[in-house]
């Protein structure tokens, strides 16, 4: 019986893609433009948190949002009606933004005036955690009605993270969620982790998760 032969293809997707985000890092960094990278599942407030951060930043800084999505332009349309300028990723069915995505996306838009780029990645737990996208930090979203379990389902995307954002704070009374569980379990995980506790219906917690994006902003700026 002939040997089956096996190609790992994963494997080098994943290694081309680390080389070009390696890449788009060192761009950003001979800008000095700080890259954000906001990863959730669908519903938990993605669009949400990029308009009130854009509100409580753009007058010191100068920003720009890369939308990714399936389909669909709302989030960009969003986006822009803040003043601040928008580039739209539509990936055609791909469940994920990777560094080639991104490098397409940042060829249009002018780094040199801009501080600050968020990056609102396709709404998914488990593929977008996979691919890096050349950012400075990448930050996830955990809405209460989601519940406290998530890390126990999606390891990954808590490991890859450098900030934890629980949004939708307004929702845990009278819900089951425990903030304690969450914490232990995503800090078992990833003890480097920095957690935010907010809600961007009410505005609680917001200028302690802007304050610490402004600090990271401006390191970038003069390093």
């Amino acid at each position: 019986m002939p040997e089956i032969k096996l190609i790992e293809i994963r494997e080098e997707i994943l290694a081309d893609n680390k080389v070009l985000a390696e890449e788009i890092r060192d761009l950003l960094h001979k800008k000095r433009t700080f890259m954000l990278n906001i990863m959730s599942s669908p519903g938990s407030g993605k669009t949400s948190l990029i308009l009130q951060t854009i509100r409580k930043m753009k007058g010191a800084f100068k920003i720009g949002v890369i939308e990714g999505d399936i389909d669909s332009t709302v989030d960009a349309e969003k986006v822009l009606r803040e003043g601040v300028t928008a580039i739209q990723l539509k990936t055609g069915g791909f469940c994920h933004l990777d560094a080639s995505m991104l490098q397409k996306a940042l060829k249009e838009l002018d780094l040199s005036n801009l501080d600050l780029i968020i990056i609102e990645n396709v709404g998914n737990l488990v593929c977008p955690a996979e691919f890096d996208t050349g950012s400075i930090k990448n930050a996830m979203i955990l809405s209460i009605p989601e519940g406290d379990d998530k890390p126990l389902k999606y390891p990954l995307m808590f490991t890859v993270c450098d900030v934890l954002i629980v949004n939708k704070t307004d929702y845990l009374e009278g819900s089951d969620f425990d903030m304690q569980a969450l914490e232990n379990r995503v800090l078992k995980l990833n003890p480097a982790i920095k957690i935010f506790k907010l809600s961007c219906k009410t505005g609680v917690g917001v200028n302690t998760w802007t304050d610490w994006l402004e600090g990271e902003v401006a390191i970038s700026n003069y390093t």
